[in-house]
């Protein structure tokens, strides 16, 4: 503000000086007259310029006043902050000081009673010993010895009423287990109520018309012979319309003899080169199935990391039975009566429903050695790094090895079960079944067989034999001793006829 007001009075100044210049040096061809306009214009221009400084300089003034006036109000009100903060604080002073008297008031009486309490306390025992002393004088004994004769009958007195405590608490947590057990086990069975499935030894096929039979069956029947040796499988092709049986004890040999029949019929070429070729193709189909299945029933049951090759024995079970009842179905349902009855027990479900499913994963290794199925279903679990508890429950589910975790009972129990429900399992078709099975183990058992199909609900066996080991003179000998092998060592009903298949193939190819 200070410098507008110098540079206003420096304008006048300068504005005077020129004015007194032009006067002096003015050239007298301007004349008087230009000399007088010019000082009279300086003239006015220093009038002016002093009315624009006096009106700034008021002007100032006037800001400054506010300015004064303003920070005296800001400077008020916070003396007036500052004396109620004064005030605020003198009375928490005032307050304190009081309180302060009054706890010190508080320490001097709770010091006077203590004192009195202690006063008391030395009658007190004083007063004790005099009575004590006279209870000895009157008992004839001391303190200790009374205590300690008291201690010993409460002893006895404790134990007894303990030992009828315990026996009445096991008494009661036998009858409440009891009912408990029962609770979970009924619970479980009927949120894991499942249809009955018994399986049959027959698949029917279903044709258009009866016209397909002659071509499936071929000239002399040799497309129907080759469609038997390729599959083990008998079919039977009789009066029934539009539709063919196929009868096989193996599920998985009756679902690629029925599954290559619709691509054969489907396809219409049906000659026994096509035949082969299609089995051979349905088989691969049938493994890539089994894994699909298995990789399905992981995920419905909610089991993760599981082999690969785990995986597709799970899958496998679907083509299995036991004693009748579908072997994947079994487990499945197995599988979530443990996961239900180890949540109510506290335990792993998750672990408890893995162990389920895989309990009867010895029933479909692909070799089958002479060990339980249990075994060898806990030994298939260690190989592919299973959890020790999984494998325990899985080897001890049928007490061939000691059970050693919670679980194995759990699995125990489940598939007991699951086999034991009205109609579940058929006896009689799971004897049959081994049966068949037995049969055709001894056959393959001798040197040069390579393949063998009990067919004709085990009354014949069709036993195929490599051209190049057996000659027609031993093939002949071999239906004998597999014929006299099974009369000595299997029991069944009837007779079987042994049927010996020795064939030369000659390959070539054209290029």
């Amino acid at each position: 503000m200070d410098i507008d007001i110098i540079i206003i009075v420096s304008s006048a100044v300068c504005a005077a000086i020129f004015a007194f210049f032009i006067t002096r040096y003015a050239t007298k061809k301007t004349g008087d007259k230009l000399i007088r306009d010019v000082t009279t214009e300086a003239e006015n221009i220093k009038q002016k310029k002093i009315l624009e400084a006096k009106e700034k300089f008021l002007d100032m003034k006037k800001e400054h006043e506010s300015y004064v006036h303003d920070r005296n109000n800001r400077a008020s009100q916070k003396e007036n902050m500052l004396k109620q903060k004064e005030n605020s604080l003198n009375q928490q002073i005032n307050e304190n000081q009081r309180k302060s008297k009054e706890l010190d008031n508080l320490r001097e009486n709770l010091a006077q009673q203590i004192d009195k309490l202690e006063k008391r306390e030395g009658e007190y025992e004083k007063i004790r010993k005099q009575h004590i002393e006279k209870m000895e004088a009157v008992a004839g004994m001391t303190a200790d010895e009374a205590r300690d004769l008291l201690v010993e009958s409460m002893k006895e007195e404790a134990k007894s009423q303990a030992v009828t405590y315990i026996n009445e608490t096991i008494e009661d947590a036998k009858l409440t287990a009891g009912k408990e057990a029962k609770r979970i086990v009924i619970q479980s069975i009927q949120r894991v109520a499942s249809e009955t499935a018994i399986e049959n030894s027959v698949t029917v096929f279903n044709i258009e018309n009866d016209d397909v039979k002659g071509r499936i069956i071929g000239r002399e029947g040799r497309n129907i012979r080759a469609l038997e040796a390729a599959t083990g499988v008998e079919i039977v092709v009789d009066d029934t319309p539009e539709a063919i049986v196929l009868s096989a004890f193996d599920p998985v040999r009756r679902e690629i003899a029925r599954m290559a029949l619709h691509q054969l019929v489907t396809d219409g070429r049906i000659h026994p080169a096509r035949i082969e070729e299609v089995v051979e193709k349905v088989r691969l189909q049938i493994e890539e199935e089994m894994i699909d299945v298995g990789k399905k029933t992981t995920i419905d049951l909610g089991i993760h990391n599981l082999h690969p090759e785990l995986v597709r024995l799970v899958g496998k079970m679907k083509y299995r039975s036991s004693y009748g009842q579908n072997l994947l179905q079994h487990s499945r349902e197995v599988a979530n009566l443990c996961a239900i009855m180890a949540s109510e027990l506290g335990l792993n479900a998750k672990i408890a429903k893995r162990a389920g499913l895989l309990h009867d994963i010895g029933k479909v290794p692909d070799d089958e050695p002479e060990l339980p199925h249990a075994v060898l279903g806990m030994k298939l679990a260690e190989k592919y790094k299973e959890k020790s508890e999984i494998c325990n429950a899985i080897g001890a589910h049928h007490d061939e090895i000691e059970m050693n975790t919670l679980i194995a009972p759990i699995i125990q129990v489940c598939d007991a079960i699951s086999g034991a429900r009205p109609g579940a399992r058929r006896e009689i078709v799971e004897s049959y079944i081994k049966r068949l099975k037995e049969m055709e183990d001894l056959a393959l058992s001798h040197p040069g067989v390579q393949k063998t199909y009990a067919i004709q609900a085990g009354r014949e066996l069709r036993v195929v034999v490599g051209s190049e080991k057996v000659t027609d003179q031993e093939a002949e000998k071999l239906s004998f001793d597999i014929a006299k092998k099974i009369q000595d060592e299997m029991t069944y009903p009837g007779q079987v006829k042994i049927t010996v298949i020795r064939e030369t193939r000659a390959i070539a190819y054209a290029k």
